[in-house]
Parts: structure tokens; sequence; C-alpha cells
């Protein structure tokens, strides 16, 4: 059967040393089977039992711990005399007279222990009673057996297990097999006609003399019956050990001798050392340990551990170690740590560890399992340092060698690294990045004129200015000089790049307050995309580099992307952009109104408004020109109040000529979201005084589905102003049925693509008869022929409008 112990590093740590020490005090106590070893806390629950107790008690190992130590075992008539001497323990702090106690087990046998305990203290208080205990059943009833039988006496004095002397007048005059064997003398002659202090040394560990021990024994055995003590003895070989002495004043053939009972107790004091110099070590080491049972519930842990952790031994003992995980590390983790641990006895690694207020730290962890005689594993001990300090010295070190040290930006070995990962993940997900390499202008003058103290602070500002220009997840880089580099990861596109860019620009256009110093300088940028121009990291700084030089020969404070094809689509889209700003500004939109028609009557029924920009530079645009840059340009919400003011003001006119016409207003998806827009559907209609029922509100069959579930309540306040819903372009999406239904639309606009390329005639008659279904008006528009009117006439739709209505009725209503 193996005992061996778990490997421990040549090289011994504190922290290793503690749980060298550990370790081989619970494998000292699993493997000394004379000896049974439990502890048991303030509750009497016990937290350790070794394999010799869970044998005489005739259960498992399992079984005892965490039960109650009264349910194991009772002490029968002296059960109130333990009681009191187990709560003189708590209370006073101090080990009590070892004794005999006769117990009755939980199976029923009978036995009589003689039991030691210790109390074990945790931070500063009393927090276990550890109970040793030695089987002595056979001894008391040999004892017993002697004192019931002298005429027996010789022949039970011959067969006891224990060493046996018989004293006169405290001269040894008889001995017994046995205690030649504990004094490993081959004849009786070395020990008779001689004193038992003759084969103790001078002093007793407590300090007395032995011969004065021995007489204090001696008077008290005369006066009691008996004496107990625990002894140092020195056998004929010259060794050291100890004893149990039960020393009994007797009467046997008219006079008074001294029966003397010693047994060898050395493998218990080396426990109770072990025991002893392990707490000392697990309390006082620096490092935090923490100590299991075999199902990884916690038995013990030190001070440093709830020095560091936080975790007091009122928060974790009984409970899983698992319950304190830090929440960093996924199960897969977990589970190949004690994988290794279970092969082969030992883990160690980094690792991160939570604090009971929930701050998280870096660590190295150690776990090791603690085998009992058996082979089994019946404890795991893991000991834990705070490795916080190191990391942070590791990560300055880190840092100063990845940063450029005036900017404290990424210098070119960090940006490499970054823009190889970045590639990376853009081929994996076939998604963009781009470089945009900046060259300061004019940036040598302010050196050469307010000098490099001056000019390092100007760069330490354009550093922090870059910063706040891009997202979190790009990288500003310095490369020396004044050239810096800008990485946008998975940038939205070439738009994107450029959006960053004029930011870039826009920011270094802002004066320099350098101390009493004030500063103005631009920037020239050059722009390389990923993939369109390099898909390597060379290309593309090179790229960047070249297109960089472009935008300084073109005249500075601009940018310029590295394909010329791309640029001039970039510049074109840029243009549009500032112009559409000063469109807003300037007024230069206008509203055009295309006629709903009744197909019945021929009437017009209503209006819908459609935007026109008029350039300064371009003339009119449709829509198709300009909206998809307004809309990423964020710019849908304020144009589509203009649209809606507008269209409001031009229906109100109408009316008070007397022409009583509904104006429809297609909603932009993001007016639709944006949480002001009953307030400004509200106000445009307050200020142009237009009654609701007279404007109608188009939304597309994508914002019904794609709008979220405040979809309906949107919908239903709109309804609450008193305006008309339609739905445009229905049939090019997947609208549900149940959903129009429970929806307050009024009225479907048939999409004009049922027209093109020949008529559906099946899917219109299909949308007019689930409107009539769901009581809402139907209106087709894009009618453009006689033939499509006649057969919407036929097929039962309310409305129509397109080039045909527009030519029979005229643009203006």
């Amino acid at each position: 059967m193996s005992t061996d112990m778990p490997i421990i590093p040549q090289a011994l740590t504190p922290a290793h040393a503690a749980l060298d020490l550990i370790a081989r005090m619970v494998a000292a106590l699993e493997l000394t089977p004379s000896v049974a070893v439990c502890s048991f806390d303030r509750a009497g629950v016990v937290q350790f039992c070794n394999q010799a107790c869970a044998d005489m008690l005739g259960i498992t190992v399992d079984a005892a711990v965490g039960q109650p130590v009264a349910s194991l075992c009772s002490r029968g008539v002296r059960q109130a005399e333990h009681d009191a001497l187990v709560e003189e323990i708590w209370s006073k702090g101090h080990s009590p007279p070892a004794g005999d106690w006769q117990v009755k087990t939980g199976d029923g046998r009978e036995l009589w222990l003689y039991s030691t305990c210790i109390p074990v203290w945790h931070d500063g208080k009393l927090a276990q009673i550890f109970c040793m205990d030695i089987d002595i059943t056979q001894r008391r009833k040999d004892f017993d057996a002697l004192q019931a039988a002298g005429e027996n006496f010789h022949q039970m004095f011959e067969r006891s297990s224990d060493a046996i002397f018989l004293l006169r007048d405290g001269v040894v005059e008889e001995v017994n097999p046995a205690a030649l064997l504990l004094f490993k003398c081959e004849k009786a002659e070395r020990l008779v006609g001689r004193k038992l202090h003759d084969f103790s040394p001078m002093t007793q560990p407590s300090g007395e003399l032995s011969s004065e021990a021995e007489a204090r024994m001696t008077d008290e055995a005369s006066r009691g019956g008996n004496a107990r003590s625990e002894w140092h003895y020195v056998d004929c070989e010259g060794a050291l050990f100890w004893a149990e002495v039960l020393l009994t004043a007797i009467s046997l053939d008219g006079g008074k001798l001294y029966y003397v009972v010693v047994r060898d107790i050395s493998e218990r004091k080396r426990a109770e050392r072990a025991l002893h110099l392990a707490a000392q070590v697990f309390e006082n080491s620096r490092d935090a340990i923490v100590l299991t049972d075999r199902g990884r519930r916690v038995i013990a842990l030190n001070h440093a551990f709830t020095v560091i952790t936080g975790f007091g031994p009122k928060d974790m003992l009984g409970k899983p170690v698992s319950l304190y995980r830090s929440g960093v590390h996924d199960e897969s983790f977990y589970r190949e740590v004690w994988a290794q641990v279970e092969a082969g006895d030992h883990w160690e690694g980094e690792s991160w560890g939570r604090k009971r207020d929930g701050a998280l730290f870096p660590c190295w962890t150690s776990i090791s399992a603690i085998r009992d005689s058996a082979g089994r594993v019946s404890n795991y001990i893991g000991i834990v340092t705070d490795i916080t300090e190191r990391k942070k010295s590791e990560e300055h070190t880190r840092h100063l060698a990845e940063h450029d040290f005036l900017t404290d930006l990424p210098n070119r070995v960090l940006l490499l690294d970054r823009l190889r990962l970045a590639l990376a993940a853009a081929r994996r997900n076939h998604a963009m990045l781009a470089v945009l390499f900046l060259d300061l202008d004019r940036f040598k003058m302010v050196n050469d004129t307010l000098g490099h103290a001056v000019g390092d602070r100007l760069l330490k500002e354009v550093a922090s200015r870059l910063v706040h220009c891009v997202r979190e997840a790009d990288t500003v880089s310095r490369q020396g000089g004044d050239e810096f580099i800008l990485l946008l990861s998975d940038v939205a596109g070439p738009q994107g790049a450029a959006h960053a860019a004029e930011t870039v620009l826009h920011s270094l256009e802002q004066e320099f307050v350098l101390g009493e110093h004030i500063a103005h300088i631009s920037g020239s940028i050059g722009i390389a995309m990923f993939p369109a121009d390099g898909d390597e990291i060379d290309a593309l700084l090179k790229h960047a580099d070249i297109a960089m030089y472009h935008a300084k020969e073109e005249g500075r404070n601009g940018y310029q992307f590295f394909s010329g094809e791309l640029n001039a689509r970039i510049v074109e889209r840029s243009g549009l952009e500032q112009g559409l700003r000063r469109a807003l500004a300037e007024q230069q939109f206008e509203l055009v109104f295309e006629p709903e028609v009744d197909i019945a009557s021929g009437a017009v029924v209503g209006m819908e408004a459609l935007v026109r920009w008029r350039h300064p530079a371009l003339g009119l645009l449709l829509p198709e020109r300009f909206i998809g840059v307004a809309s990423e340009a964020g710019m849908m919400v304020a144009l589509g109040q203009w649209v809606l003011q507008e269209a409001c003001r031009c229906a109100r006119g109408w009316l008070e000529e007397g022409r009583e016409l509904v104006v429809s207003v297609n909603l932009a998806p993001a007016q639709f979201v944006h949480k002001d827009l009953i307030d400004c559907v509200g106000d445009a209609l307050r200020c142009s005084g237009l009654p609701a029922h007279l404007l109608e509100l188009q939304l597309t069959e994508a914002m019904l589905m794609q709008a979220g579930a405040q979809t309906e309540a949107v919908l239903g306040k709109l309804r609450g102003l008193g305006l008309r819903l339609s739905i445009d372009d229905f049939g090019t999406g997947y609208s549900r049925l149940g959903q129009l239904k429970d929806s307050p639309i009024d009225k479907l606009k048939i999409a004009q693509s049922f027209f093109d390329h020949g008529t559906d005639t099946t899917a219109i008659r299909t949308i007019i008869a689930m409107a009539r279904s769901l009581d809402m008006t139907v209106i087709a528009e894009g009618v453009e022929t006689e033939d499509q009117l006649q057969l919407l006439r036929e097929l039962g739709c309310d409305q129509c409008q397109g080039h045909l209505a527009g030519n029979a009725l005229g643009a203006e209503p």
C-alpha cells in the first residue's frame, strides 16, 4: 500500500514549505492507525476525522465529517462530565488532563479510550478542538481481570500487551515480557532492582526532576488509588521515547505494591508535534492557504487567506471551494486544472482570484492532493500567492517597451502587432480596415521658432487630440518626429475612413495654447484601405505614406486615398455631406407633390410630398442622389422634420384655398425610432394649423417589423393625434397578416414593382383582397398606362398615383 507524499519542488519557497509540512502532518495522522484523531468546531460538528478514528467508530470518514460528534459516540453516565470538560476548554482555552473514558459507538460497541483534547487557535480565536484517542479496551480488560481475580494475577501479568512493572518501595521487583520489549532489554535483570526514574532523563519536559516527579506520582497513587502521567523514558539502547504511565496502588499477599502500566505514545506525540508545528506554519505563512476535504469542501484556511481575499472562516468553512471562483475563467479551465490534480496530484499556474468585495486580483495558485495510507485522496490543499505587484512591474516594463516615451502612444513595435491582429480579424470576418498616415504641416517651423520644448508640448497635445478623434478599439501610434499612424479596425468602408480623417483635420485646425505661446498647424493624411489597397502590413503602410505625400502636393491640410478612383468618389460624397449641412441652414430644399387620385370619381384626394435639393452648383437633385448620404451622416431626422413642417404648411394653404386634400409624408427609419417623433409631429400640426386628419404618415414594411417592441406603442400615439397611417411599397417586405391586423394602419400602397416588367395581376388582386378584409384603403403607385388603370378599376382598387395621374391632372394641387 503506497504512502508516498506529493512531490515537492527542490527549491522550496515559504509557500511550498508550508504545503510540505501540512501535507506531512495530515499524512502522519493518516499513517497512525493506533491513534484516532478527530476535530470539531464550537457547534460540536466534526471537521476532520482520520481513518483510525472512522474505523474505531465503525463508519467511513465521509460519514463522520459534518456530523455532530455527540451523534457518533456516547459516554453514558459520564456524558455530562465530558460536556462540562469540553465547555471548559472552549471557555479557558487550556488542554485538560488526559483520561480514560468508556464510550458506546453508534453500532453498539463499548470501548475504553484514553483521550486527550487539544485546543487549536485561528486568527487569535479558539477555532477547533482536536481529540486524540487510543483504544485501551484490552488493557482495561486486563486490568479489571487482575483486580477481579488476584489468584490469576501473574497469569494476566505475563500475558498483558502493555509493559507492567511491580514496584515495592519504589524499586522494580518484577517486570512482564512486554516491559522487556518496550525498554529493549534482553533480560529482566537490566530492570529489576532499579527505580523507574533510573530509566528517565534527568528532567521531564515540564522541567521537573524525574525523581521528584516519580515521588509525586507515588504519593498521589497512595492517596487516591492511582495516578496517571505522560513520561519521558530512555530504553536500554539509549533511545528516548514518550510513554503513558498509569501507577496503581494494590494489595497483594497482604503487602502494598505499586502496579505500573507503561504504554509507548511516541507516535501520538510525534503527531501532536507535527500538528502544532504545521498549525504554526499554516497560520503564519504570508501566502493564503486553504485546506479542503476530499469533496473539496473547505475545512481550514489561514490568516493570510483572510487578509488577501477578505473571506474569513465564517464565509468559507464547510462550503465548496468552487463557490469562490473569480468568474474570469470558464468551466473548461477548471476541468483541466482538476484533471491534472487527479492525474498527478498537483497543479500550479497563474489565475485570477476574487476578493470578498468583488475585486479581482492576479495570483499564482498551487493545488495538491493529499493521500491517506490506502492511497486514496483524503484532502486537497491550495496555496494562493497575490502577484498583483509583480504583474504591475511586468506591465510597466512592457509598456515602456511598446510606447513612445514622449506621448505615451503605442510605438511602431506595438502598432505592427496590433495591425497584424487587425488584419487577421479582417480576413476572418471579411471586414475592412483603414490605415491613416498623418504628417503635421509646419511643425518644423514651430520647433525652429519656439524651441524643442514647445515642440514636445505640441506633440503631446496633438497625441491627446488624435486619441479623442477615434474609437476606443482603434489605435493611434507615433512613428517618430511629427508622423502619426491611425489604425481603424472594422471601419465602415471608405466613408468611415474619410469621416475619421475629416475629424482629425478639424481637430488640428483648432489653435494650440502652449503656455505663453499659441501655435497653428494642420495635417496631411494618406489613407490606405484593406483589402483594396493591400493585404499585407508593409503594403498598407507604404500606400498610406504615398497617399499622404499626394495630400501634401494637393496643398496640405487635407487627405487623399491611395486609389484615385476611390478618392474621387469619397471626395464627391464628402462634398455632398458638407453641402447637405449648408442646405439645411440655407433652406436649399423644396417640395414637389404627386397627386393621389380616387379611381372611381377621378378626383384628387391627396398629395404625396417629395423632397428635392436645389444644389447651387449641381442644380436640382433627386432624392436618390443625396438621401443615402444624409442617412449615413445622421441628418435624416433634421431633414425629415423640415419636410414634415413644410408639407403641413402647404396643406394648410390648400385648405384655406378651399381644397381639402390629405398630404402624405414619408417617415425615415431614423425618424420613426427617434424619441421626439410624437412631439415633432404635434409641433408641425400646431405650427401649421393643419387638422390632423389631413396628414398621412407613410411607413415601410421593414419599419413596421424591425422597429422593436415599442412599435405598436408609437403607432398608437401617432393615431392618438388623429392623423392617418399608411404602409408604403407594400408587398416588397414580409409583413405578417396578424401584425397588420393588430396595427392601426389606414392604407396599403401597392409597390410600383408589381407593374414593372409586366403587371403581376395575382399579387395585386391578393393585396387588394387583404386590404378589403382588414377594412383598409388601397392605393397603387407607379400607374403609367390606361390598361393598368382599367385593371385596378376592375379589381376594386381605391386610389392610384403615378405618371398617368400626373399627366391628367398636373403636378400642382
